[in-house]
């Protein structure tokens, strides 16, 4: 039972939603043996979002930290739900640099790397060794938490109410790309059920 999401309220959310799914049907005799739920956080897409607003709003930032702001969100999440036992596993998805691989060795989650990403790890010369025990450097989290809210609002446990999820920057950039998607799908169905006959 995938689930997308971004920032830390929404995965922890997630997670908490699935737990009571899980208890109601172990109290209801069924069996949750085979059940592996995963709740899927877009560390690129985090990045993405908070590169928009550091430009949009000219925020003054040192710009190799924006690339640490998803992998950041990801090992807050990964440490609460370590914390609290959760059986949902965070799940990596939208890879934009080699980081975002690297530094999530070792954890216990879901890694889905297109091929293409795949063929970079394999030719890079990064050590496989476990880093998902070790934090994002604090002045990288400070300077992000002081300067830009809406990574705040991703990398708190409360940074926001299941209310704010949809309209989060990050959250409505992605479901616009989805829907932007589909629509270029149904338009491909339709071209081949309906040629143009206006083109030869």
């Amino acid at each position: 039972m995938p689930r997308l999401v971004l920032p830390v309220p929404q995965a922890i959310a997630v997670a908490e939603a699935v737990e009571r799914g899980l208890d109601r049907r172990a109290a209801e005799g069924k069996d949750i043996s085979k059940m592996s739920p995963v709740c899927t956080i877009m560390i690129g897409r985090t990045d993405d979002w908070i590169k928009v607003v550091a430009a949009r709003d000219s925020v003054d930032i040192d710009p190799t930290y924006l690339n640490w702001a998803g992998i950041a969100v990801f090992k807050n999440a990964y440490r609460i739900y370590q914390e609290r036992g959760y059986r949902t596993r965070l799940l990596a998805a939208a890879y934009r640099h080699l980081g975002h691989w690297s530094e999530l060795i070792g954890g216990d989650i879901v890694l889905t790397i297109p091929y293409e990403w795949q063929v970079k790890i394999n030719d890079s010369d990064i050590p496989v060794v476990k880093r998902i025990q070790n934090p994002v450097d604090a002045q990288i989290v400070d300077t992000l938490y002081s300067k830009i809210p809406d990574f705040r609002r991703a990398y708190d446990a409360d940074g926001m109410t299941p209310e704010e999820f949809v309209g989060y920057g990050a959250t409505a950039r992605t479901l616009r790309a989805f829907i932007a998607a589909a629509h270029d799908l149904m338009a491909v169905v339709r071209d081949f059920m309906l040629p143009n006959p206006d083109v030869k």
